[in-house]
């Protein structure tokens, strides 16, 4: 009875401890620091070999939730550090749990202003809730390079 209570005060407190990570989201700022990396990335190394960086789990452009993501002008992606998987599939339709075609306001967004943001609801695949997003996007040549954060 003892070994089980043990096991149940256990399991509550992982189970707090999870719901409190799941509250504390990065923030816009290590969001910022993360997409200037990886636009420096890009002009510094030539797009390739970035791209590989930023899919590669170990590259150094993940962190917890945040990731870099690359669309080109047409909506295909060329990188996700999200799910890697997702390069070279057409994400120009791709809507958000509210129905906005997301990745067309991205590239609206880049072609008019070249940087800016874009908000929508995202499935957060850290703590499996649909949870509003704001993503930071900057265009580089053909390229859309974004990092997107979950709001508080």
């Amino acid at each position: 009875m003892t070994r089980l209570i043990s096991l149940l005060v256990a399991a509550i407190l992982t189970f707090a401890g999870s719901a409190a990570m799941a509250d504390e989201h990065a923030s816009a700022h290590e969001a910022e620091s993360l997409l200037t990396k990886a636009v420096e990335k890009v002009k510094h190394d030539g797009a390739e070999q970035a791209f590989a960086a930023f899919n590669d789990h170990n590259g150094g452009f993940i962190a917890n939730e945040l990731y870099v993501f690359v669309f080109d002008l047409k909506g295909f992606y060329h990188a996700s550090g999200g799910n890697p998987k997702l390069v070279g599939t057409d994400a120009h339709e791709l809507k958000d749990a509210e129905g906005k075609l997301l990745v067309q306001e991205m590239i609206k967004v880049a072609k008019t202003s070249g940087a800016g943001q874009v908000d929508y609801v995202w499935l957060n695949r850290i703590d499996n809730r649909i949870e509003h997003k704001h993503s930071l996007v900057q265009r580089v040549g053909d390229y859309i390079i974004g990092v997107g954060y979950y709001l508080n």
